[in-house]
């Protein structure tokens, strides 16, 4: 996964807010599963409150801490192969270049960018407050995806995944996936059916991971990438998203799967789905909302 060290980096498509606690949002936007894995397991399998996760209340979104400039440290490709901000940089700017020339290319109106906010310990959102326990998500509130990279540590100390650079750009692909479906409405399909093994947020979740697999097979064309992806880079991606299937993380929280409170699709599904999008590199092959799953 080496960038090209001559392509220009866009260090203001991420926010870097750095620690401390944000304002509090005006809801919680459980709604499509677009919240992250642990938030959302958490409630289900613990009976926690999410609220308590990411809060709700009143108020705008706004961070309670000022993002810092990554413009000066983040210039070129071979400033994202040194540093691990850098590295979201060129893999957001990768992904959403992909994205507003694939809806270019399909006649939509044109793709608007989502930044990536980059935070420690809370972050006030457009969907609430949040803490590093809910990990990577997607707030369609204000259009941002959020992201504690200290989760990367978590995915494979609590999860068992592999990690690497790869399993990284997956997670943030499958976020953006997300606003993606924002963006097309497909976010509203889901309503209240958020729970069970062919439910609308599993069928959300994995078209998400469909997405990602698909920016990952054009990625090269983007002009970010030296080369096409490695197999070893694909498997990272793979063992990434078998490690957050909701059997996989039912089995280590309570030692028995309840399909019934499934909201994210299983191991095997995770990993069909990123991999059809991988082989087709076609959007078009994501329609998780059609048949069986």
């Amino acid at each position: 996964m080496d960038f090209r060290d001559d392509v220009d980096l866009d260090a203001s498509q991420v926010e870097n807010r750095g620690g401390g606690g944000g304002l509090r949002g005006g809801g919680l936007a459980i709604g499509g599963g677009a919240v992250g894995v642990i938030a959302l397991l958490a409630a289900l399998l613990f009976g926690v409150n999410p609220g308590d996760i990411l809060g709700g209340g009143g108020g705008d979104s706004t961070s309670g801490q000022p993002a810092s400039d990554l413009s000066s440290e983040c210039r070129k490709g071979s400033d994202a192969d040194q540093s691990e901000n850098c590295r979201v940089v060129g893999v957001v700017n990768s992904i959403q270049a992909y994205w507003k020339d694939a809806f270019d290319q399909a006649g939509r109106s044109s793709y608007t960018s989502a930044r990536t906010v980059l935070f420690s310990q809370a972050v006030g959102t457009g969907c609430g407050q949040a803490t590093s326990q809910v990990g990577p998500f997607y707030c369609p509130a204000d259009k941002r995806v959020y992201l504690d990279l200290t989760f990367f540590d978590e995915l494979q100390s609590k999860f068992g995944a592999k990690g690497g650079p790869f399993a990284q750009a997956y997670v943030i692909a499958h976020e953006y996936g997300h606003h993606v479906q924002d963006l097309l409405g497909t976010m509203e399909r889901v309503g209240d059916d958020r729970q069970g093994p062919e439910s609308g947020s599993v069928r959300l979740e994995l078209q998400a991971d469909c997405y990602a697999g698909v920016w990952a097979k054009n990625a090269v064309d983007t002009g970010f990438y030296e080369k096409p992806f490695t197999d070893t880079d694909i498997q990272e991606a793979l063992d990434a998203a078998a490690a957050v299937g909701d059997d996989r993380i039912q089995e280590k929280a309570q030692g028995r799967v309840n399909p019934e409170g499934f909201t994210h699709g299983t191991a095997d599904q995770r990993m069909k789905w990123f991999g059809t999008g991988y082989k087709s590199g076609d959007p078009g092959a994501c329609d998780t909302f059609s048949g069986g799953i």
